[in-house]
C-alpha cells in the first residue's frame, strides 16, 4: 500500500468484497463506525409455502460501497470490520476508486424502485447521458433487448452492470 502513505482530504468511493451473505451487516458495521457505505439493494418477491414477502437483494451479492479518503487508516478501518473480504483493485493492495458518475447514477436507478435487471458488463457501445426525468444526468450505455430501449450502468471494477428500460428520446450522446 506504498501509494497510499499520504494522507489525501477527497472523498472517493470504493467497492469493498465482503463474505456472502453478509453485504447489509457489513454495511451496518461500517455505518456505526461512520463510515459511509452504499449497499444498492432491489426488492423481489420472495415466495414460500405459507406466505409471499417483498424482500431486499444485494444488487450486487458479495460487495458493498464506501466513500472514505484514500488514506491508509480509513482503509485499515474498513478493513478491520468483520466480514471484509478486500478491497478491489487491479493491483493487489491498491484499491481503486469506482467515478463518481458510476455511483450516481447507480444512486438514482436504485431509488427509482423499478424494475431493475442485472446486466452484463459492457465496455464497447454508445455512452449516453439521460437528458430528463428522473433519471437526468445519469450516463451510461444505451442497447436494446427484445424491441425496448435499456439504458446500462457498468460498474468498471465489479464488472457487472444493471439495465433499466428508458425511453431512447430521453438521452443523448456523449
Amino acid at each position: 500500500m506504498s501509494a497510499l502513505a499520504g494522507n489525501h482530504d477527497s472523498l472517493q468511493w470504493y467497492a469493498v468484497h465482503v463474505r456472502s451473505n453478509h453485504e447489509a451487516r457489513v454495511a451496518s458495521r461500517l455505518a456505526e463506525a461512520g463510515i459511509e457505505a452504499f449497499l444498492p439493494v432491489v426488492e423481489r418477491l420472495r415466495k414460500w409455502a405459507d406466505r409471499k414477502k417483498l424482500v431486499d437483494f444485494p444488487l450486487f451479492p458479495g460487495y458493498i460501497f464506501v466513500h472514505i479518503p484514500r488514506s491508509y487508516d480509513k482503509i485499515l478501518a474498513v478493513l478491520k470490520k468483520q466480514g471484509v473480504v478486500r478491497f478491489l483493485g487491479m493491483i493487489p493492495g491498491e484499491p481503486e476508486p469506482v467515478p463518481e458518475e458510476q455511483i450516481d447514477a447507480l444512486k438514482k436507478i436504485v431509488a427509482m424502485k423499478a424494475e431493475i435487471d442485472p446486466y452484463p458488463y459492457l465496455k464497447e457501445g454508445q455512452r449516453i447521458r439521460v437528458k430528463r426525468g428522473a433519471l437526468k444526468g445519469a450516463l451510461g450505455i444505451l442497447t436494446q433487448k427484445a424491441g425496448q430501449h435499456l439504458l446500462v450502468v457498468s460498474i468498471d471494477i465489479l464488472q457487472q452492470g444493471v439495465s433499466i428500460k428508458i425511453d431512447a428520446s430521453d438521452v443523448e450522446a456523449l
